[in-house]
């Protein structure tokens, strides 16, 4: 025991007092939310050139009605009021008498028109838009611009063109408008949380209000942080066993050491790695939450449960990518199977909003069952407002223990024979050889 706390105090030493733990320590944070520090940055930062589109409305009730709010639009709402500064662009229509003879010619020559330069898009709206009947394309709103999916003009004229047609509407029905202007009154539904009771004054409680901040973002960034942790230190453990088999270091540490006692340091120095960097991120976060007065959305009762399968997730990953790593012979072998050993890690991102948005559900708690994918998930569905129920986090803990247990006793196994074995290609049918033989 006392050799493997020494060579992992020598792991540890190596890894953070160089300037790249320092360097890294610093990046990956703005590596891994580079696009959320990007979006809050650049979020207000908009196009503000004046647009100009074109309306061919075959119905001849829209258009009038369509200038008139980009006209008050653009009195009221595209300058800031306090400094005076532009923050909207204008919003500017021309009215196109539409082409019965030939509508496929009048949208070429509005789309060149658009190619040019001279306008940023066009709207056709047809003829029976107000009362629509059977045939679609009668009743069809188009709008045409170089990237109409994604252009807010297109939101914005939805919201007046169906504005004028409910008016129209209710004028036909006879209906005044001001007889009803209650109608079309949006209530929205607050989201709150569960009402509880204070068992030790009696008070019950009034749900909080949902935050999106809350309900997303904090478990989302709890479990980047933890994937953050496996790898930095995962990875690097896989090159490093490489590297000190091909330069022959392994050999002569190995006369002083066992194998498995060998691959065993290299875990407890990983582990210890990521605790140093988890505490600098956990301290960091919590000091500019409570600046930012957002210290009530620390979830700190699941600062156990994040530690602790933070830790198996290490053991069990590093295990594999020592054992993987120990069957390399050259850069390019590590540089094939570091993506393989990472993967399970990585899998949980590709289906963490299903599970964000239903932490309850069967697929959500299923996969969290799952030992590879177990640490991350359940510490992401942990953070959700609702929580879990209370045994499926010691269920997953047990889980993955007994897979580590197997990940680090199969590891061993393949370390003690590959890490001595030059020449001879990391297959898979070596590696499970060595798995099952010894």
């Amino acid at each position: 025991m006392r050799k493997i706390l020494r060579f992992a105090l020598r792991e540890y030493k190596a890894a953070v007092k160089t300037k790249g733990f320092i360097i890294g320590l610093l990046l990956a944070p703005l590596v891994m939310g580079g696009g959320l520090i990007a979006f809050l940055l650049l979020k207000d930062r908009v196009d503000t050139t004046d647009k100009r589109v074109a309306v061919v409305d075959r119905s001849g009730l829209v258009t009038r009605a369509l200038v008139s709010a980009a006209e008050f639009r653009n009195a009221n709402e595209i300058l800031d009021k306090e400094s005076g500064k532009k923050i909207r662009p204008a919003h500017f229509f021309e009215e196109v008498k539409p082409s019965t003879n030939d509508p496929k010619g009048q949208r070429l020559e509005l789309s060149d028109r658009v190619r040019s330069g001279e306008l940023h898009g066009f709207i056709e709206i047809g003829p029976q838009v107000v009362h629509p009947g059977k045939d679609p394309e009668a009743f069809q709103i188009s709008y045409y611009a170089k990237n109409a999916a994604m252009d807010d003009l297109r939101g914005w004229a939805a919201w007046a063109i169906n504005n004028r047609l409910r008016q129209v509407r209710l004028a036909d029905a006879g209906v005044k408008e001001s007889d009803v202007k209650d109608l079309f009154f949006w209530v929205s539904v607050d989201g709150l949380g569960l009402v509880s009771l204070d068992e030790s004054t009696g008070a019950i409680a009034e749900g909080k209000r949902a935050s999106p901040l809350e309900a997303i973002l904090i478990p989302i960034v709890i479990m980047m942080l933890m994937l953050l942790m496996i790898m930095m230190s995962v990875p690097g453990m896989l090159h490093s066993v490489m590297e000190e088999k091909t330069q022959r270091i392994a050999e002569v540490l190995l006369g002083s050491i066992k194998p498995f006692e060998f691959m065993a340091a290299k875990l407890v120095g990983g582990i210890a790695v990521s605790l140093t960097s988890s505490a600098v991120y956990f301290v960091g976060g919590i000091i500019a939450l409570q600046v930012m007065g957002y210290e009530d959305y620390v979830p700190l009762h699941v600062l156990p449960w994040f530690f602790a399968y933070m830790l198996l997730a290490i053991i069990m990953f590093g295990a594999w990518s020592a054992a993987l790593g120990s069957t390399c012979n050259e850069a390019k072998d590590a540089q094939s199977l570091s993506f393989p050993t990472i993967l399970p890690a990585l899998f949980p991102m590709f289906i963490y909003f299903p599970v964000v948005k239903e932490p309850l559900g069967s697929f959500a708690t299923w996969m969290s069952l799952v030992p590879p994918f177990t640490p991350l998930l359940m510490v992401l569905r942990l953070c959700t407002p609702g929580g879990v129920p209370a045994w499926q986090p010691f269920a997953g803990l047990l889980g993955v223990l007994l897979f580590t247990l197997f990940f680090v006793w199969a590891a061993g196994r393949i370390f003690r024979v590959a890490i001595l074995m030059q020449g001879t290609p990391p297959k898979l049918a070596n590696i499970v050889r060595w798995a099952i033989r010894g």
